[in-house]
């Protein structure tokens, strides 16, 4: 029986040769917004990986909208400069196809680097930022209060996001993932535990939507049309009074009218009271939930490393997709592995076609047998 999580699928224009994606994972080692050597190395890694879709991390749209002073952002000439370098080398070298994630960090932002502070707002001698809301709220005890914006300043944010989509089709970016989760800027809105506006854009479910659908439709509009365009989405903020599976239905279902070809189903981020039963796999549930209830592609991702359990999750109809990033990040050549496991057939760089799936069958056998030196 042929693999099911390395057969073929198209969205638009796109067709990706297997159902493995690396997730946007976020570095921290950008320099004023603008790619490093450290992404063309981490990036250019996973597109020779074997991976049919590697998603680059959380992009911001302007300067206060990145979470540290060390995120990626696409909001100037430099910065799409220095992005253009490392998707043209990603597009070469490999053969994965290169998405990117057009995130904008509301409340969240101005926090120091994860290995400095962990969930720590800057402090003043660090350069710290005034954030953006859809409400005054701050994040967490300790944070400072965000500037709620008026409706100039939503235009001004809405203009962001469209501006670095049409940079990141610039640049050669095969596909786009809007981020509606955790916690940031658009799920903020949809959230009522962040949002207590009063206005067209705050109170019922259909007016807290707003906004977001207001910024997809502004983004897929300056998108080509063959082009993909998904979001990701926590269908659950895991907090009474929060967000919850059935107004991601509902949120889901507006998206696909506008034009989203996929949901990346993850969860939680927005509060700090959340309680997530973290396990391999924990996610997978919402992401067949959207998919059932909407006939959206899901991307399922959360703590999933076996390779039979990513081909189960396709083959059982849970997802369309498997994103992975604790997995590759541990394992860069997972795919490989992957395909070696079920059988399948996956790229390789030719330099390293003598580390082909033989190689990693026997390995996983533990046979102990060893490859020529020529």
């Amino acid at each position: 029986m042929k693999s099911a999580l390395f057969s073929p699928i198209s969205l638009r224009g796109l067709t990706l040769p297997n159902r493995i994606v690396v997730s946007p994972m976020c570095q921290y080692s950008a320099v004023d917004g603008s790619a490093t050597d450290w992404h063309l190395m981490h990036l250019g890694k996973f597109a020779v990986s074997g991976a049919g879709l590697v998603i680059v991390e959380a992009t911001h749209v302007e300067a206060r909208g990145r979470i540290t002073h060390g995120c990626l952002g696409l909001y100037n000439d430099e910065n799409e400069r220095q992005l253009r370098g490392v998707v043209e080398f990603c597009h070469k070298a490999g053969n994965a196809k290169i998405g990117m994630q057009i995130s904008h960090s509301g409340r969240k932002g101005s926090a120091r680097l994860p290995w400095v502070g962990r969930g720590e707002p800057l402090p003043v001698g660090e350069n710290p930022w005034e954030t953006i809301a859809p409400s005054a709220m701050p994040h967490a005890p300790g944070w400072p209060a965000p500037r709620e914006l008026d409706c100039a300043g939503l235009d001004v944010a809405k203009v962001a996001h469209v501006d670095a989509t049409r940079r990141a089709a610039r640049i050669g970016i095969d596909l786009i993932e809007v981020h509606i989760a955790h916690g940031y800027f658009l799920h903020e809105f949809l959230s009522p535990l962040s949002n207590k506006r009063t206005d067209n854009y705050g109170g019922s479910l259909e007016s807290r939507m707003r906004y977001p659908l207001e910024v997809f439709a502004a983004m897929r509009a300056v998108w080509p049309a063959d082009r993909p365009m998904g979001v990701r989405h926590s269908v659950t903020d895991w907090a009474e009074g929060g967000w919850a599976p059935a107004d991601a239905e509902g949120f889901a279902a507006a998206l696909k009218e506008l034009g989203c070809d996929y949901i990346t189903a993850t969860t939680g981020g927005l509060s700090v009271d959340q309680k997530i039963p973290i396990g391999e796999g924990h996610q997978i549930k919402f992401a067949r939930y959207l998919r059932d209830r909407t006939g959206v592609p899901t991307m399922a991702v959360g703590m999933i490393f076996d390779p039979h359990h990513a081909e189960r999750i396709i083959r059982d109809g849970d997802a369309d997709f498997v994103a992975l990033a604790r997995g590759v990040l541990s394992d860069p050549h997972w795919p490989w592995r992957a395909a070696a496991a079920l059988d399948a057939d996956v790229s390789y760089p030719v330099q390293y076609v003598r580390g082909y799936k033989s190689n990693w069958l026997r390995s996983m056998r533990g046979t102990g047998e060893r490859e020529a030196s020529q």
